[in-house]
């Protein structure tokens, strides 16, 4: 799957830059290919053919640019709260002959923007925060219909925690397991069914201290 020579200039970048500022703690060729490249397309074929994607926290671009590698079909915006990781995130995809948005924004502030909010098909997000927390930052960006993939270890606690938020923020939840060597992966679905209400994303920082 992963034939493609721009992970492997990918991989290079990601540690390169990784020597200057905070990307990754994973460093290693065949774990990074694991654990981070193949780990972020667990999701590929959960992706509609030409959906309009946003990945939310994305950091050192995962999950969304290993998924562009393998579905040009897609278009995507990257949102990170570092300015410093759109930096790598501009120079990595102009290696790579890719296109994505790249916004320096909070989830929380990027949710109430009208010009994102409801525009989208499906929300990614990998390593983030905990469910109820990140379905207040992805949910109010999806279009009625869209799919919040959220990439977890073990889905049981996590789906109980966020069932309140789920409810609040008109989203039904699934999972899937993932079958992967390096631990317990599954995939939370939050699908949207009605407008998110207007009160939702809280402030920037209330999600994170007091989850729904």
């Amino acid at each position: 799957m992963l034939t493609d020579p721009r992970f492997e200039t990918y991989y290079h970048m990601l540690v390169s830059w990784n020597e200057r500022m905070n990307l990754t703690a994973i460093t290693e060729r065949e774990a990074v290919y694991k654990k981070h490249f193949e780990d972020s397309l667990a999701a590929l074929d959960y992706i509609p053919k030409g959906a309009r994607v946003i990945d939310v926290g994305t950091g050192a671009g995962f999950p969304a640019v290993p998924i562009m590698l393998m579905r040009p079909d897609i278009q995507v915006t990257l949102v990170d709260g570092l300015q410093k990781r759109i930096g790598f995130l501009c120079e990595l995809l102009h290696e790579l002959d890719l296109t994505a948005q790249c916004i320096h924004a909070r989830a929380e502030d990027i949710g109430r923007d009208k010009r994102y909010r409801g525009s989208f098909d499906i929300a990614l997000s990998r390593a983030v925060a905990a469910l109820p927390v990140l379905l207040e930052y992805t949910v109010p960006l999806l279009k009625v219909g869209g799919v919040s993939i959220c990439y977890k270890g073990d889905a049981g606690e996590e789906l109980d925690s966020a069932s309140n938020a789920a409810h609040k923020l008109n989203a039904v939840l699934t999972s899937v397991d993932v079958n992967a060597d390096w631990g317990k992966r599954c995939l939370i679905f939050a699908k949207k069914t009605a407008p998110t209400p207007n009160i939702y994303p809280r402030k920037a920082g209330t999600p994170q201290k007091s989850p729904l």
